[in-house]
């Protein structure tokens, strides 16, 4: 069954570990990237007196504290249930990555947006813009690297549940390597930018382009905060499933001896691999007690076996529509 939502693959079992390790891997990268990205923007912004380098390194410290916050979230987020936590301390990890786009919106967004406004309107005399050069040559290639990780992972992943990689990158509850190839792909389009105010600048004198290159940088970080709140967001209030993930569910249930129906179906998201069941099952009215409870526990094992991530499964025996109460003793 191919999901063209991100939802889970069938006979995945044994990649529920490779694609965690995946993802923390995915953000370390970008984090170590991220950090000495931002010293050398950071030096080369005093040195070129350039507000578009200062927003720059603004994004890179931005990145770097987002990364941080989601490999606490990926950490956090893997901790098994225990008695405190009955179903896990999945939706742990949404809370982190909602934090990290608020440092992003922060730390990023709304100083570059300052800082060139400031220039803009106080004026700027542009400095030696040749450290600049080499320090954006530099992390154009450091995020390049990162970004091509993130990609990776997202096309890898995607061809796992045989979706399109862009639907997939939309639609997936990882919302930590959603960050950082979004990060990243904002990163070197604001390093494009940054370049082009410091050229404008250069040819022309004026620090103009430079304070618009910044507020450009800003607007952009302010889209990817934005769209990753969102996204963290709704997996926070509560996502379903798929509808295709949703309709299989319930033809793997149909075919369960002695149920007859499926009358109602919750599905949630707890986590990138790990996703919650609960349904209201109409049994035929000969089974016996016996024959229900094994029913139960066989539409268990097969929703496991099918869809791995599917770690919590509980069914609820409901009578049918037409079905009448019995007389009471």
């Amino acid at each position: 069954m191919a999901d063209a939502e991100g939802g889970p693959p069938e006979g995945a079992a044994g990649t529920e570990s490779t694609a965690g390790a995946e993802s923390v891997a995915t953000v370390a990268v970008a984090a170590f990237a991220n950090l000495g990205i931002a010293v050398a923007k950071a030096v080369a912004g005093v040195i070129s007196a350039s507000s578009a380098m200062l927003a720059e390194a603004a994004h890179s410290v931005a990145d770097t504290v987002t990364e941080l916050m989601l490999l606490t979230a990926l950490r956090r987020g893997a901790r098994p249930a225990d008695e405190d936590h009955p179903l896990g301390h999945g939706p742990e990890r949404y809370i982190w990555a909602l934090l990290a786009s608020v440092a992003t919106f922060v730390g990023g967004g709304v100083f570059a947006v300052y800082d060139g406004v400031h220039t803009l309107t106080h004026g700027e005399e542009p400095g030696d813009p040749l450290v600049s050069y080499i320090v954006l040559a530099v992390a154009f290639l450091l995020e390049g690297f990162s970004l091509r990780t993130g990609v990776r992972q997202v096309r890898a992943e995607a061809e796992r549940v045989g979706a399109p990689a862009r639907r997939y990158l939309r639609a997936t509850p990882d919302t930590a390597v959603k960050a950082v190839v979004l990060e990243d792909s904002a990163a070197l389009v604001g390093l494009v930018l940054a370049a082009g105010g410091l050229l404008g600048g250069q040819l022309t004198g004026s620090g103009v382009y430079d304070g618009v290159a910044s507020v450009l940088i800003g607007v952009l970080l302010v889209w990817v905060a934005w769209e990753l709140g969102r996204s963290n967001a709704r997996l926070l209030i509560g996502r379903p499933l798929p509808p295709s993930v949703r309709d299989a569910i319930r033809e793997e249930i149909l075919t369960v001896p002695h149920i007859v129906a499926v009358l109602e179906l919750t599905t949630l998201i707890q986590g990138p691999r790990e996703f919650l069941v609960a349904a209201k099952v109409d049994f035929r009215d000969a089974a016996t007690a016996r024959q229900v409870e094994w029913a139960c526990e066989e539409a268990e094992q097969q929703l496991r076996e099918r869809f791995p991530s599917i770690r919590r499964v509980y069914l609820d025996p409901t009578p049918g529509l037409g079905d009448e109460r019995p007389p009471q003793p």
